[in-house]
């Protein structure tokens, strides 16, 4: 576990930029979603072309910077000294880290829906649900930063 140590600076780099895009995608895709669910005929060109675009977001960054995140972070966790188990805010901004991960999840789940024309939430339901990401990152910056427990 030596080699973590000595790779600190590095694993932590890559750890705030695969976050920036997946955080980046996790703003996003519900707006596209919004757009596509008000805005979208069924079967249209448009409609194909939402679908490429949501699909490729999801495929292309969002999933690949979700794994990376979890790799690099998972890394940084197994770096002797670095994270103290004992405390309370290592456990608040793993569970920040689950609720992200189960909303791309849940995003994931929404994409195939609209894809097969099944979905039934709304334009205004994506829109509170494009807060959601927000807040959690708002949490678990305040827990990585100010550690305040």
């Amino acid at each position: 576990m030596d080699f973590l140590s000595d790779y600190y600076p590095y694993i932590k780099s890559l750890h705030v930029i695969s976050i920036v895009a997946w955080m980046a995608g996790l703003f996003y895709l519900p707006r596209l979603f919004v757009h596509h669910t008000e805005q979208v005929e069924k079967g249209s060109d448009t409609d194909r072309l939402f679908q490429m675009m949501e699909y490729n977001l999801l495929r292309v960054i969002m999933n690949p910077a979700m794994f990376a995140t979890w790799i690099f972070g998972l890394s940084l966790v197994f770096t002797p000294g670095i994270v103290d188990w004992s405390v309370g805010w290592p456990w608040v901004k793993a569970l920040m880290v689950l609720g992200l991960t189960y909303f791309h999840h849940w995003l994931g789940r929404q994409r195939k829906e609209l894809a097969a024309g099944s979905c039934t939430i709304s334009g205004k339901t994506f829109r509170l649900m494009n807060e959601v990401p927000t807040v959690l990152l708002v949490i678990l910056v305040f827990m990585v930063i100010a550690r305040p427990f």
